[in-house]
């Protein structure tokens, strides 16, 4: 057997082994996706709690929801960090405002911020509003991390879509 032909059979041998590529999600279908830092799945219902649960919270329910009216609608629309103690509302604030508004909530895991920017571009596309959601964000010492989601929120080179906005929520008010 020549050498080529067994590079050829290593090679198909590879091919069997590998898992399928992951199928493109429809970024239409569903009103959450989870994002794992390399492909997205879809949330076909949100697990979200009434407004009308959430006591004692009103401004910052105003504030959020009029934020997320405003990215829904097309206008302007702001980043937002909630910071509080744990079990405070602040991840159920965020899920029932984005289920009420009707845009697009993908969660994104904390370890996945590296992979934000390719989402971003992913999501470009989408003729949707998304509120891109990193739940309980919290760092430990000099995390490069930090400089990741600051990087995040400042932008870059590229321009991040209007119609994309952060949530993060974080037990820690220094981040």
């Amino acid at each position: 057997m020549s050498e080529s032909a067994v590079w050829e059979r290593i090679a198909a041998a590879l091919e069997r082994l590998a898992p399928p590529p992951p199928k493109p999600v429809d970024w239409l279908s569903a009103p959450g996706y989870w994002w794992d830092g390399f492909a997205a799945s879809a949330i076909p219902q949100i697990d979200a709690l009434s407004l009308t649960g959430l006591i004692g919270v009103e401004a910052q329910k105003a504030a959020v929801r009029a934020n997320i009216a405003r990215l829904a609608s097309g206008a302007a629309a702001q980043d937002m960090l909630l910071w509080g103690a744990r079990g405070m509302g602040k991840s159920a604030l965020v899920r029932a405002v984005a289920a009420e508004q009707g845009v697009a909530l993908v969660q994104a895991a904390g370890d996945a911020l590296a992979t934000l920017p390719g989402l971003f571009t992913r999501l470009a596309a989408v003729p949707r509003p998304v509120l891109l959601f990193v739940d309980d964000l919290a760092f430990a010492g000099a995390d490069p991390q930090v400089r990741t989601l600051r990087s995040l929120l400042d932008g870059g080179i590229a321009e991040r879509p209007a119609k994309i906005r952060l949530a993060v929520t974080s037990n820690h008010r220094h981040l």
